[in-house]
């Protein structure tokens, strides 16, 4: 035929499990775990048991919060599975597993408001070419048919859904599945393998148009099928295998498959689909342009264990590496493999080697990050990938609620930040606040359970300190004169400074007209000191900005005038000036870009004036089928969690980026609520 798979290689691969959130990814794992026979029998995610979702804070709240990784045997391949979580808060989990894995098995199902989510993640797919194929999920509680809810579907993905299977029905119930490629019919049993059954009569008229659409889009990308089908010729069986596994590879279709996870129905097919049609580590190797000769590896995730020390999940994409290997990160560092380790969720079984294709935990690489690549040469690797960190949506500042805890909260801090890349950690130089920001509450909320579960530091979180400024309406001119006698050399200093403002974004600026020597021009400079230590908190309790003062006259003491004198004479002439100069109170407002899909636009553009927002308008998101873009000015106060709302209104899909635009005056009930909080706080 015209396009051929090549002979099926099997070895190690390394799959990643995505889909929406709650659409059956970790209940799958276990299946496969099951069927298997990695674990003695499949448990249900509420029974606390299961392999995925291993962590506290996975559990606590019914959720997978990070990646998780088990290595199984599947007729004689060694299989590993990474189940990536679904909500767009852990999204960045997904990242670094996709960076080195072979192909993506993506978990949906027949809910329309998951569409969108869905949308996003087979769109990260195809922007870094990761073959993929859809486990069509709870198939059992699908009362539409098969086809309508691929047409359902369809619209999350560019590439075209290709129906592999389709459900056996008896009495409105589906109890097997019929493989269009096999064309053979399996009987479901709960948590068991199959019963092989020939199609049942009332069925083959619809396997057999089922079957023909499937060979039609195969035929797109191969001429000789399309030769086939035209002169009405069954291809054979193992063309069709070629043809299928050659499009999956090329990125050209995505085959569906069919099953029930919570009942390990399906389970089986998908393996050997896994097995069969899914390139391998040598595919990847082409993708990302890594060499067969040599040694390189793809670091997964990171992981601090409470008594193994740092665990560096990794893919190895070419040659083999050894207990105690040396090897050097793609940021050029040395560092020693220390224990290699198979995974199973929460549980390592060491192993002495390992090598291309595997995916293990290597212990103690301290100055490996999660994306680094890893080499065996001389010379640093090239880095194979870089991890896409969206902006943070949602921050929170930190304390520990023990002075004591300080230090230990730095160092657990960056623990996290090596484990979680998408976490920003940030000491703010202004407020002196720790600011810990990420992609949604839920995610924040996490990182905090972590810190005071994993690491033992209890904290509190509150929201940060907006950046707020003070300015001037008018201009004033003012004497300081600061004179003290106290014995000795006194103190003496005199000024007068004319104040005035300057246009929005101005900033400070200093300058002086004195004539004749009256202040000696040594005392410049402590003048405009004094000036600017007067202007970190002015009359209203906030950094003044916008704002030029001028340096007009005065007089001095040729034996009590000091430096200090007159930095005291300039804010004490700051301090009466500005009092007569309408001080008034500034905001940050930042220009807000929110995507959303298309139906939930207009809830989108209700909340933007609710919070003070200013709509720009919006549009269509270019090259996004059923999404926009509400561009709006907003006051930097009103997004500190504005994504929750968003989340809300979107079905947990929206997301923003916003960039500092102006500053503008904030005066009536709002000023004086923040300045009464400023009041409070000092």
């Amino acid at each position: 035929m015209g396009k051929r798979a090549g002979d099926r290689r099997s070895g190690p691969k390394c799959i990643a499990i995505v889909g929406p959130f709650a659409s059956g990814k970790t209940t799958l794992l276990e299946a496969i775990l099951a069927r298997t026979g990695a674990i003695p029998r499949q448990n249900a995610l509420s029974s606390g048991n299961t392999v995925g979702d291993a962590s506290p804070e996975a559990r606590a709240h019914a959720m997978s919060v990070e990646a998780g990784f088990a290595t199984i045997d599947f007729m004689g391949d060694e299989l590993t599975f990474a189940d990536c979580p679904g909500s767009i808060e852990f999204a960045a989990e997904m990242e670094p597993v996709l960076a080195a894995c072979d192909a993506a098995v993506v978990v949906a199902e027949a809910d329309e408001k998951k569409i969108p989510a869905l949308q996003l993640i087979l769109r990260r797919l195809e922007e870094l070419a990761i073959p993929r194929i859809l486990f069509l999920n709870k198939i059992d509680r699908i009362s539409a048919g098969v086809r309508d809810t691929l047409r359902l579907l369809q619209p999350a993905s560019r590439t075209p859904l290709l129906l592999r299977q389709i459900p056996l029905r008896k009495d409105d119930a589906v109890v097997g599945s019929i493989d269009l490629a096999l064309e053979r019919a399996y009987i479901w049993r709960p948590h068991a393998e199959s019963e092989i059954a020939s199609i049942p009569d009332d069925e083959k008229a619809r396997e057999i148009e089922a079957r023909f659409s499937m060979l039609e889009r195969l035929a797109d990308h191969d001429d000789e099928l399309m030769e086939q089908l035209l002169e009405e010729k069954e291809p054979p069986r193992d063309e069709v295998f070629d043809d299928l596994s050659a499009d999956i590879r090329d990125g050209a279709v995505i085959p569906v498959l069919i099953g029930a996870a919570e009942n390990g129905n399906g389970v089986l097919r998908l393996l050997k689909t896994i097995r069969h049609d899914l390139p391998d580590v040598e595919a990847t190797r082409a993708r990302l342009g890594v060499p067969a000769a040599g040694t390189v590896a793809q670091v997964m995730k990171s992981v601090h264990t409470p008594h193994g020390g740092k665990l560096s999940i990794a893919r190895i994409l070419s040659g083999s590496i050894a207990d105690g290997a040396e090897l050097l990160t793609s940021a050029g560092k040395p560092v020693k493999v220390s224990g290699i380790y198979r995974m199973m969720g929460a549980q390592q079984a060491k192993l002495a080697s390992a090598g291309t294709g595997a995916t293990v935990a290597l212990g103690k690489l301290d100055d490996a990050r999660t994306g680094d690549t890893l080499g065996a040469d001389k010379a640093a690797p090239k880095a194979l990938a870089a991890i896409r960190i969206d902006q943070p949506v949602f921050a929170v500042a930190l304390r520990p609620r023990e002075r004591k805890d300080d230090v230990k909260l730095s160092a657990a801090l960056q623990k996290l930040g090596q484990e979680d890349p998408s976490l920003g950690i940030e000491q703010n130089q202004d407020t002196g606040e720790t600011i810990l920001s990420g992609n949604g509450e839920m995610h924040l909320r996490v990182a905090v359970e972590r810190l005071e579960g994993k690491y033992q530091i209890p904290v509190e979180s509150y929201a940060p300190s907006v950046p707020y400024r003070e300015t001037i309406r008018k201009g004033a001119t003012q004497r300081g004169r600061h004179k003290k006698q106290s014995g000795g050399h006194g103190q003496f200093g005199d000024v007068v400074i004319d104040i005035k403002p300057l246009p929005r974004g101005s900033g400070f600026a200093f300058t002086d007209t004195i004539t004749g020597g009256v202040v000696p021009r040594q005392y410049f400079s402590s003048v405009e000191a004094g000036v600017r230590d007067f202007l970190k908190s002015g009359p209203l309790g906030f950094p003044v900005v916008d704002i030029a003062v001028n340096l007009a006259d005065g007089s001095y003491h040729s034996v009590d005038s000091s430096d200090m004198a007159f930095q005291q004479a300039a804010r004490i002439g700051m301090k009466e000036g500005m009092a007569q100069c309408a001080p008034v109170l500034l905001e940050p407002i930042f220009k807000v870009e929110i995507y959303t899909p298309t139906e939930a636009t207009a809830r989108v553009t209700a909340i933007v004036p609710q919070r003070r927002g200013q709509i720009l308008g919006f549009d269509a998101r270019p090259d996004w089928d059923g999404w926009d873009v509400v561009e709006a000015l907003m006051p930097q106060a009103e997004i500190g969690n504005l994504i929750v709302e968003l989340r809300s209104a979107t079905a947990g899909v929206a997301t923003y980026r916003a960039k500092f635009d102006h500053m503008a005056e904030l005066t009536g009930r709002g000023a004086d609520d923040v300045m009464n909080r400023q009041g409070k706080a000092a």
